[in-house]
């Protein structure tokens, strides 16, 4: 089965709007682990807009499932990924002023780069990915930095998919996901997947180990309830 990881960001964009601390994030995260999810993710950004670097020390200390944190590795984001020490740093190259992530890693042009970042990391014990769109050459680029798994950037799936053409939309992520296993590594993925277009992912990429939801998971809360929500995805992923 693959795992669910409820990406919390839009908890937190909720609470900060108001200044205060409603809804508080640590008891929602504890809920979503009794609801059954199998990880967290967390993705803060160096203006805190949501999620807070605080708030990830915090979480480390109650989160009792898989964390998961993703960014830039930026000298602060890499300071704090090495005190929290996470089960996964998941390496995403997001402009200063991203809205959210809208592009996976050149994994080639900036293999060295990589490479030094995520032996930093692993010499913590910390699992690492990084964040590649569906394309093959980027998987073996991948494969050349040391990373433990990828996750694949699904938003031209979600597209595609929505504009009636499933076979099309995951036809490059079969290629690629064949070409990650064949090379040893982990396979996970995120971006725009919802309860929609998620079984239809999840039964057509093999050795898929984990999916990180948040915006459209809390966008369909709104309507079915976080519990019910939860246990949807769950349901999709057997």
């Amino acid at each position: 089965m693959t795992r669910l990881s409820v990406n919390v960001n839009k908890i937190a964009t909720l609470r900060n709007s108001r200044g205060g601390d409603v809804p508080n994030l640590i008891k929602v995260v504890r809920d979503i682990e009794a609801f059954g999810a199998q990880g967290i993710t967390i993705h803060p950004r160096p203006d805190e807009r949501h999620i807070r670097y605080q708030d990830a020390r915090d979480l480390r200390k109650v989160v009792t499932t898989e964390f998961n944190i993703e960014g830039n590795p930026v000298q602060k984001f890499m300071d704090l990924v090495l005190e929290v020490v996470p089960t996964q740093v998941t390496l995403v190259p997001d402009a200063v002023d991203a809205i959210t992530s809208n592009a996976g890693w050149d994994t080639v042009k900036h293999k060295d780069f990589l490479k030094e970042i995520i032996g930093t990391f692993k010499k913590q014990g910390i699992r690492t990915s990084i964040f590649v769109d569906a394309d093959v050459r980027m998987v073996e680029g991948a494969a050349e930095t040391g990373t433990d798994r990828i996750e694949f950037y699904t938003e031209s799936y979600a597209k595609n998919f929505l504009e009636g053409n499933p076979k099309l939309a995951i036809q490059p992520f079969v290629a690629a996901a064949v070409a990650a296993h064949s090379l040893k590594l982990g396979i996970n993925a995120g971006h725009d997947l919802n309860l929609e277009n998620i079984r239809h992912f999840s039964d057509h990429i093999p050795h898929l180990l984990e999916v990180s939801i948040g915006h459209a998971l809390i966008c369909e809360s709104l309507y079915y309830g976080l519990d019910n929500v939860i246990k949807m995805y769950l349901h999709k992923l057997k």
